[in-house]
């Protein structure tokens, strides 16, 4: 299921219509300032999982040497 011209041209409208033509630029900025704050946080997780696994892989080697 796509959306067509006359669906994407609906919403635009019913858009306009709630939040009116000044607010939607300051909508858009909001939600580009969330998506860069999920991205960062997306990525300090990755890395911190990434450090979490070398440090497990670490104790790992240490422990088959010793054992």
């Amino acid at each position: 299921m796509s959306l067509g011209i006359p669906e994407i041209i609906l919403i635009v409208v019913v858009v306009l219509l709630l939040f009116g033509a000044k607010r939607i630029p300051e909508l858009a900025r909001s939600l580009g300032k969330a998506q860069n704050e999920y991205k960062k946080a997306k990525d300090a997780l990755k890395e911190e999982a990434e450090d979490l696994q070398k440090t497990v892989e670490k104790a790992a080697e240490a422990e088959d040497k010793n054992g």
